[in-house]
């Protein structure tokens, strides 16, 4: 069994990041390494896709998506570890997709100020970017991950045998956060095998975390093509999903950029081609109106106070955030952009 390995390095909270088939079998010795006696594993998987941590364990199904991911549900986990009898020195288990490593891991980062988590992605979204680098957030009304805590896992296991039990969609919707890797310092990644792909984008991030573990600066280039994604997801009831909103966002991030002269029409048409080469959507969504979108991105958690939109743009010196960007030039590019059915 081939088994890639990333290490997230951050001095002692630094962990390794283990990419391949069968990894879930490992979590006993992940459990043991930690010297935890219990163990919580908050899974959206069924049984037989939950792993034994080897110690006695409480499982607890998840609610994996986007709208339970919520302060209440964070409560109502931290109830269910006091209960069991979770104690300092025991340990968490996020077992499902980005939705449950989020909201499983701000519950470990405040039940007891902090349980060990270690993270089992089952999806490819949450394999390739959600699991790693140690942001926990649930959402609010007002936006998307407003409520949250950087937490780093103790480690992360991306057991790829979980992939091949996901729908064609749920794959598809994973490649929205690899082709945004293709801007932002991966390099071309189509064509490679899927592992591989994985350990790339993987890697990429973790060199970004290790270099900006809270966002001062660098680690914004990570959020290319977020801003009109989460709006997106927003604004359509979260019927896009995430990976297919960043997709849409990274076209436009592409277009945006043109718009203002940072690149030229060729880096712009390399925005579609690449999101296109993934199966992933590149229009905008039917029935969903500019001014919503324009409104909804007024929340992003880039958004400078009392400044204007601010978006993370391709441009002559690569890719990075760019404040105060004329609202007039995104609702003119939203509006040039074609939408499904047209």
């Amino acid at each position: 069994m081939t088994v890639r390995e990333v290490e997230v390095a951050l001095g002692e909270r630094s962990y390794a990041v283990r990419i391949g088939p069968g990894l879930r079998h490992t979590l006993p010795e992940i459990v043991a390494r930690l010297g935890a006696r219990r163990v919580a594993v908050v899974s959206a998987r069924p049984p037989e896709w939950t792993p034994d941590p080897g110690v006695e364990s409480l499982v607890i199904p998840a609610r994996d998506g986007e709208r339970d991911k919520t302060l209440a549900w964070v409560e109502e986990l931290c109830r269910r570890f006091a209960d069991f009898g979770l104690a300092r020195g025991d340990a968490v288990v996020a077992c499902g997709g980005g939705t449950t490593t989020d909201a499983a891991g701000l519950a470990a980062a405040l039940y007891h100020r902090g349980l060990p988590v270690v993270h089992l992605p089952t999806s490819l979204l949450a394999q390739v970017d959600a699991s790693v680098g140690g942001k926990t957030a649930v959402n609010l009304p007002q936006g998307k991950n407003l409520v949250g805590a950087y937490w780093q896992p103790a480690a992360v296991l991306c057991d790829t045998d979980y992939l091949r039990t996901l729908p064609d969609r749920e794959v598809t919707n994973g490649y929205g956060e690899i082709a945004r890797c293709h801007f932002i310092g991966a390099g071309d990644l189509r064509g490679l095998p899927l592992a591989e792909q994985i350990a790339a984008s993987v890697a990429l991030k973790a060199s970004i975390v290790a270099a900006d573990e809270r966002d001062a600066g660098r680690r914004h280039v990570l959020n290319y093509g977020h801003t009109l994604g989460h709006a997106l997801e927003r604004a359509t009831g979260f019927r896009l999903r995430h990976g297919e909103g960043v997709a849409i966002g990274t076209v436009f991030a592409g277009r945006l950029a043109g718009e203002l002269g940072r690149i030229g029409a060729s880096r712009v048409a390399e925005h579609r081609e690449v999101v296109a080469g993934y199966g992933l959507p590149t229009r905008l969504p039917a029935g969903v109106a500019a001014g919503e979108l324009v409104d909804l991105m007024r929340l992003d958690k880039k958004r400078r106070t009392g400044g204007g939109l601010t978006f993370v743009l391709d441009g002559p010196r690569g890719v990075e955030p760019v404040p105060d960007v004329p609202e007039h030039a995104v609702s003119a590019v939203l509006a040039a952009m074609p939408r499904e059915g047209g």
